[in-house]
C-alpha cells in the first residue's frame, strides 16, 4: 500500500486540476475547497510515510515507461525527498487557505487553481523521481506552469514580460540539465537515480565530468535565480502573491537547490565544483543582500532576499562537507517557512 501511496501524491493534483477547470465559472467556493482537500491528501498521505522513511526504507514505485530506451516510470523516496514532498504539499495547502481570501472575486479562480494544482504535481513529480529523465520531463512542466501562473494576469504587461522572461531562462536551464543528465546517463549506463547515486567515483573520474556538471549547474543555477542568472527572480514579482509565496520561496526556486543537493554525493567535492558552484552562491548571497537594500517595493525586497538566501544555500553545498550539506538542507527548509510566510504577510 505505501508503494502506491507514491504515484498517488503525484497524480492527484493533476486529477484535481482538471476538475477544477471543468467546475462551474462561478464556484469559488467548490475550487477552493478541491484544492484545498487535493493538497491536504498529499499532505497526509506524504506524513504516512514517515515510520518506514525514519525506518532507513526506501520506497520504490516501479513501472514500465520506455523499456526500449532504458528509461521506466521510477518513484523513489527517501528522507530527502520525503522532507520536500512534506514541504511542497504542506505549503501549498496553507497557500490555498490565503488564496481564498486574497483572490479576487473577478479573477478566474477556476484557471489559477488549474495552473496551481497542476504545479504542485510537477513538482512532487520533480522531489519523487527515481529516474533522472522522468526529473527533467517534471522539470521542464514545472518551468512551463510557473509561466502560467506568473502570467496569470495577463492583462497586465509586467506580469506577461516577466512570465516570459521566466520561461526563457528556466527553460533553456532545462535543456541544457536534459543535456547533462544524457552524459551523465552515458558515464553510468543507467538513468536510474539509486545507480547514480553509487556512481560517483565512475562519475567524477570520467573525462565527461566537466561538460556534464557545466550543463548539471545551467540547469539548476537557473532555476534558483542564482548568479548569473539571477535577474528573473525579481521581474516575476508581478505575479499574484500566492504565486510568488509558493513558487519564489518553497518550491520552484528551491528545485535547483534540491537537485544540486540530491546529486550533491556524485557531483561534489572535485575543485572544478567547489569553484563553479561557490563562486555562483557567494556572488549571489552578496549581491542580492545589497540590492534587497535599494527596493521600495516590498514583494522586490523578499525577491532579493531570496536569492541572497538561495546564494547561501549553494554557498555551503559547494563546500563539499557532510556538514554543510546539512547546514544546507536546513536553510532550505528554514527559508521556505519564513520567506512563504513574509510573502503573504507583505
Amino acid at each position: 500500500m505505501e508503494l502506491y501511496l507514491l504515484p498517488l501524491i503525484i497524480a492527484l493534483p493533476f486529477v484535481a486540476g482538471l476538475a477544477a477547470i471543468l467546475l462551474p465559472s462561478d464556484s469559488r467556493t467548490p475550487s477552493t475547497w478541491l484544492a484545498g482537500f487535493t493538497t491536504l491528501v498529499c499532505l497526509v498521505s506524504t506524513l504516512s510515510l514517515y515510520p518506514a522513511v525514519t525506518d532507513g526504507q526506501v520506497l520504490r514505485y516501479h513501472a514500465e515507461w520506455l523499456p526500449t530506451l532504458g528509461v521506466d516510470f521510477v518513484l523513489r523516496m527517501d528522507g530527502f525527498a520525503w522532507i520536500f514532498a512534506a514541504l511542497v504539499s504542506g505549503i501549498g495547502f496553507l497557500v490555498v487557505v490565503y488564496t481564498r481570501y486574497y483572490i479576487s472575486p473577478e479573477d478566474p479562480v477556476r484557471r489559477f487553481y488549474f495552473f496551481f494544482l497542476a504545479f504542485t504535481g510537477s513538482m512532487l513529480g520533480v522531489v519523487l523521481s527515481g529516474n533522472l529523465i522522468l526529473l527533467v520531463v517534471f522539470w521542464e512542466l514545472t518551468s512551463i506552469f510557473s509561466f502560467l501562473l506568473i502570467g496569470y494576469w495577463h492583462h497586465n504587461q509586467t506580469a506577461r514580460d516577466g512570465a516570459r522572461m521566466a520561461l526563457t531562462v528556466t527553460a533553456t536551464g532545462g535543456l541544457a540539465l536534459l543535456a547533462g543528465v544524457l552524459i551523465i546517463g552515458h558515464i553510468v549506463g543507467s538513468y536510474d537515480l539509486d545507480v547514480v547515486l553509487a556512481s560517483g567515483n565512475a562519475i567524477r573520474g570520467h573525462p565527461l565530468y566537466v561538460p556534464a556538471l557545466v550543463l548539471f549547474l545551467l540547469g539548476t543555477l537557473t532555476k534558483s535565480a542564482q548568479f548569473p542568472f539571477h535577474f528573473w527572480l525579481p521581474n516575476a514579482m508581478a505575479a499574484p502573491t500566492p504565486v510568488s509565496a509558493f513558487l519564489h520561496s518553497a518550491t520552484m526556486v528551491k528545485a535547483g537547490v534540491f537537485l544540486m543537493a540530491r546529486l550533491w554525493p556524485v557531483l561534489a567535492d572535485t575543485p572544478e565544483w567547489f569553484t563553479l558552484v561557490g563562486l555562483a552562491g557567494m556572488i549571489s548571497l552578496v549581491l542580492g543582500a545589497y540590492l534587497a537594500m535599494f527596493q521600495q517595493d516590498l514583494k522586490g525586497l523578499l525577491a532579493y532576499s531570496t536569492i541572497s538566501h538561495l546564494g547561501l544555500i549553494t554557498l555551503l553545498l559547494s563546500l563539499g562537507s557532510p556538514l554543510g550539506a546539512v547546514a544546507a538542507i536546513f536553510h532550505m527548509i528554514n527559508h521556505a517557512t519564513f520567506q512563504a510566510s513574509l510573502f503573504m504577510a507583505a
